[in-house]
């Protein structure tokens, strides 16, 4: 795929800083695939389900185990799993994939139990096992590698996994101990070849008018139905059914009434250019419903591409498409490469798919069992829609370049500007951690941390009122959600763009704002009004102390800048000059300013300033990073000679040379002096001339 160099550079960043942090971790040796978190507020624990154990960690310092219970796999179920073909050092193990709170005393969990999964009750007060498996079968998958979620739900486990051995029977399923199994159809149509990653509740809420009930979305990427392709193509979809579901009376019966599917769409619209794999969902509940956004991270499957974006959806997109949209039914057209194609017919009513509300029960269709079969086939059929789910304004609030994210979390946050942001946090297979801010619409990375020292993938993330926690293969990480302590000065400080950091004027220092007593934020106030002043106090460079650069004539000069801010633009001055792209033989890199072939007319003074729009000053706010003094290296002036002399004034002396190459050398000095002269400079108490506001990332 062809991707413009301009347009990929609106949507990317430069990061411009990678920190080795000394983070809180934890692992035991021998024990490995640290990858299901359960965090309890409550308890002020953090559950971790690992290989063949579970772990109580303190939530405030994960470093501190409170307790450990263990779920070896019987040698009878390791004989059978090798009898397989499985491997006995890995595959056939116990890796605990469930760990779900079910009331206030106990925990459901689920492992694979070497492709036979199994799943029990832990108690919190002993933190023991109750000792009675249950068949883990559409619970948790058979593949400790295969890909699955689930999601409780007033005590009732839903899951999106694999029923069988090979994992060729994908289901979306309900596990209840006073209701029966419901689950879908076994057919192509509802799921094909799905890779499941997140599924979570939706609740309708106590003003919800028509009635309807609560509703499970779940999240995956599946083969696609309605093309042919030369291969495999894949489609991110969403899928949605209704908590109050019985399945249907004759036709579905213990089948999922309200199964729907749409496309989920992240694209950049104008290089036709589709991120068609979803990697993991985050559902970010506001206190109103309609507040809830989607965020989901995605990748091409034609991973050379080497890009990454975040997309987000409003719910009530979402919910118009379930609602509102047109049906799909497969084609009968012979050798068409559409499968499926619009239905156009006569829906049936009540409408198929829908969860059922007030004006159902007005019709005496109480619940599902009350559905016509009309409608309960019709649903059978087309379990998919045509219409798309689009992201808000239609576009990527993100997009990275050689970044594979694997997981994300959001975080709703109000900073003391009283206006309330979106904190993206966005894990990757390099164990690398982007925190990113959404302002005005537009999302910024404002950090970059390496979370697993070894590169190891992020499997989850987690998020916590205080903290970040990591789950890998090795181990896990806590992580603080701000290291506002790193930015040294009050520029830098308000120029991270961070909600969770202030700039404190007494004690000159950057500040968490949670972590501080509530009592002392009236004089963080105060830094709503002042803090652009800081932006004007900082120290700048004076001509003295610009570091001399002497360059041989004919060679290149490379003159470095370290720009501290993702946001910041970069400008070059030479003798008050703003260089730009079309600058002779001048290339301005990310990190400094490379000139070809240095000739006479290029010495002099460079400047390298950062601007950066700065949403406190409401304007540009510049300032002086680096400052150089070009010379050329001449060679030294050779004995006098006979012959003809030609005299040349220089600085208000006489210097004589002999000769043609004599006489250029002296021009060339002349040109020097005429370069060095001092040029007419700004007071450094002004600012170069503001920008325009420059394009956000």
């Amino acid at each position: 795929v062809h991707i413009s160099k301009q347009l990929l550079l609106l949507y990317t960043c430069s990061f411009q800083h990678i920190s080795y942090l000394d983070l809180m971790e934890f692992s035991e040796p021998g024990i490995f695939n640290y990858s299901t978190l359960l965090l309890s507020e409550e308890r002020d624990a953090l559950y971790v389900g690992a290989r063949e154990a579970i772990f109580e960690l303190s939530k405030k310092n994960v470093t501190v185990r409170n307790k450990k219970v263990q779920w070896p796999v019987t040698e009878i179920s390791m004989n059978m799993c090798t009898l397989k073909g499985k491997s006995k050092e890995r595959e056939c193990l116990n890796y605990i994939r469930v760990l779900q709170a079910v009331d206030d005393t106990r925990l459901y969990v689920c492992g694979t139990h070497a492709f036979q999964p199994q799943c029990d009750y832990l108690y919190f007060g002993n933190f023991s096992l109750h000792g009675k498996p249950e068949d883990g079968r559409g619970k948790c998958s058979f593949d400790p590698s295969q890909s699955f979620t689930t999601v409780m739900a007033d005590g009732v486990l839903y899951s999106g996994t694999a029923y069988n051995f090979l994992g060729s029977e994908p289901i979306i399923s309900r596990y209840s101990p006073t209701q029966s199994l419901l689950r879908t159809e076994y057919s192509t149509s509802w799921l094909n070849e799905p890779s499941f990653v997140f599924a979570d509740v939706i609740r309708e809420g106590e003003n919800g008018a028509d009635g309807e009930d609560d509703k499970i979305y779940f999240f995956f990427t599946e083969v696609s139905v309605e093309y042919e392709f030369f291969g495999k193509l894949f489609i991110p979809r969403v899928a949605r059914v209704c908590k109050g579901d019985l399945g249907g009376q004759r036709t579905l019966q213990k089948k999922w009434t309200s199964f729907l599917k749409a496309k989920l769409v992240c694209s950049m619209p104008e290089l036709n250019f589709v991120f068609n794999v979803v990697h993991d969902v985050f559902i970010l509940k506001g206190t109103d419903r309609k507040d809830t956004v989607i965020y989901g991270v995605f990748t091409s499957q034609w991973g050379n591409v080497g890009l990454s974006a975040v997309c987000a959806y409003e719910i009530k997109d979402v919910e118009d498409v379930f609602s509102k949209g047109k049906y799909m039914q497969k084609a009968t057209v012979e050798q068409s490469h559409t499968k499926w194609v619009r239905y156009n017919g006569i829906t049936p009513t009540p409408r198929p798919g829908a969860c059922i509300n007030n004006q159902m029960r007005l019709q005496n269709i109480n619940n599902s069992l009350h559905l016509p079969d009309k409608t309960l086939q019709f649903v059978k059929d087309h379990p998919l829609l045509e219409d798309p789910i689009l992201p808000i304004h239609n576009r990527p609030r993100l997009i990275t370049k050689d970044v594979n994210y694997t997981q994300i979390v959001v975080e709703r946050v109000q900073a003391l500007d009283k206006i309330t942001y979106d904190v993206i946090f966005t894990g990757t297979d390099k164990g690398v951690l982007h925190k990113s801010v959404l302002v005005e619409d537009e999302v910024h990375i404002v950090e970059e941390i390496q979370l697993l020292k070894n590169g190891e993938p992020i499997k989850n993330l987690l998020l916590s009122s205080e903290s970040l926690y990591a789950g890998s293969d090795v181990g896990v990480v806590q992580s603080p959600t701000a290291f506002c302590g790193r930015y040294s000065s009050c520029v830098d400080c308000i120029l991270a763009r961070d909600p969770y950091c202030a700039w404190h004027p007494t004690n000159a220092t950057c500040v968490n704002i949670f972590d501080t007593a509530s009592q002392t934020l009236r004089q963080y106030v105060k830094l709503i009004i002042v803090s652009f002043v800081c932006l004007f106090l900082v120290s700048v460079l004076s001509q003295k102390d610009y570091k001399h650069v002497a360059v041989k004539l004919g060679s290149s000069a490379e003159l470095p800048c370290l720009v501290h801010s993702n946001l910041a633009q970069v400008m070059w001055k030479s003798n008050d000059s703003v260089l730009t792209e079309a600058s002779r033989f001048h290339l301005i890199a990310e990190n400094g300013l490379l000139i070809y072939s240095v000739a006479p007319e290029d010495q002099g003074y460079y400047e390298c300033w950062s601007v950066e729009w700065s949403p406190a000053a409401g304007k540009n706010f510049s300032r002086l990073l680096a400052g150089y003094t070009l010379t050329l290296d001449l060679p030294p002036r050779p004995p006098h000679q006979a012959g003809h002399v030609v005299t040349t004034t220089l600085g208000g002396h006489e210097a004589a040379t002999t000769g043609a190459a004599e006489g250029k050398v002296e021009t060339e000095r002349a040109a020097l002096t005429s370069a060095l002269a001092p040029p007419s400079f700004t007071a450094a108490t002004v600012l170069p001339p503001p920008l325009p506001k420059p394009t956000r990332h």
